[in-house]
């Protein structure tokens, strides 16, 4: 199969709006991540520039807006705090106009537009579209549509706070490690930064 890694030539995808979840702690890295710099550029600012140009509409979503006014990107705080991840997934899903939304984490530095397209494109009738390598799934790089709502809301409902636990009551389409190597075939869309020992150049520190 032979594939155009970035397909950034193509007009914007507009059934679908991009979400950049911002609503960690950092508690692991010491300080906001997506602030840190990467060859000059901010993890946030990186991960921006990839999903605006993708989506009709990036939003995203922080509880701490007054961090992110330089991006000057419509951003929307968690309805129910304290919820981690699901609970953006959730604000997301419940505020935006398309029905379905694709979201990734501020501390991915290394999106694959073209592998972002192509897990829209292949989303069909599906409740969500997820990477899976192995038996490792990448929940905050994913699709997921209204269709998800009930789901959620029942997990928040029974506290439980791990996307994962909602996907046996949906309709997953689950990406594979041999279809994700065409568009990424080095995985890095899936590297995210934890701690400052995370951080390109940096393993060895």
């Amino acid at each position: 199969m032979t594939v155009d890694p970035e397909k950034t030539s193509l007009a914007l995808i507009k059934n679908v709006t991009g979400f950049i979840l911002l609503g960690g702690k950092s508690s692991r890295y010491g300080s906001n991540k997506a602030l840190v710099e990467i060859d000059g550029m901010r993890l946030v600012d990186r991960v921006a520039r990839v999903m605006t140009s993708l989506f009709h509409r990036t939003v995203l979503l922080t509880n701490t807006p007054e961090e992110y006014g330089s991006l000057k990107l419509p951003m929307v705080a968690d309805l129910i705090k304290g919820l981690g991840p699901l609970g953006g997934i959730y604000t997301g899903l419940r505020t935006m106009t398309d029905e379905a939304g694709f979201f990734v984490a501020c501390d991915m530095p290394f999106l694959s537009a073209g592998l972002i397209r192509h897990m829209v494109e292949v989303r069909g009738d599906f409740d969500a579209v997820v990477p899976r390598m192995d038996r490792m799934l990448e929940p905050l790089h994913a699709l997921y549509s209204k269709r998800c709502l009930p789901a959620f809301h029942e997990a928040i409902g029974q506290q439980q706070r791990q996307i994962l636990k909602s996907f046996p009551g949906l309709k997953v389409r689950y990406v594979d490690t041999e279809e994700l190597r065409p568009w990424d075939p080095e995985l890095r869309s899936f590297f995210n930064i934890n701690k400052p020992q995370d951080l390109p150049g940096q393993e060895g520190s």
